[in-house]
């Protein structure tokens, strides 16, 4: 019913900046709110940004001021910059969107990317 597709991971060095992205596709009529969460390895996914469709945004204490996230509802799509990159932000990040409203189905409590990875290392 619902697609959530990332992009924008890759090899940064510390200290530098990456723009994650996100789209959802599908019969969509809207989406509550959406985020993104980050796995590294042998850790826990965690909430890593959220934002509502009226553009309330929450952060993780551990990028408060290093990353923004940003919507288009008008595109379902989601942003995540991220800006002086630690090498303890390495991990799997993955898009999240929650509380959608799909045309001929109704309600879905949420949906998730396959993910990207996010490399920070010299």
């Amino acid at each position: 019913q619902v697609q959530l597709v990332e992009s924008g991971g890759g090899l940064v060095q510390p200290g530098g900046s990456l723009r994650l992205s996100c789209t959802a596709s599908g019969r969509i009529i809207s989406i509550n709110a959406m985020g993104w969460y980050r796995q590294a390895p042998g850790k826990q996914r965690e909430l890593v940004a959220a934002i509502t469709s009226g553009s309330t945004a929450s952060y993780a204490d551990s990028v408060k001021g290093r990353f923004t996230i940003s919507r288009d509802n008008g595109r379902n799509t989601v942003y995540l910059q991220m800006g002086s990159l630690k090498p303890e932000d390495t991990a799997v990040y993955y898009c999240n969107a929650e509380e959608l409203l799909i045309r001929s189905y109704g309600s879905m409590r949420d949906a998730w990317g396959q993910g990207t990875l996010v490399t920070v290392s010299s």
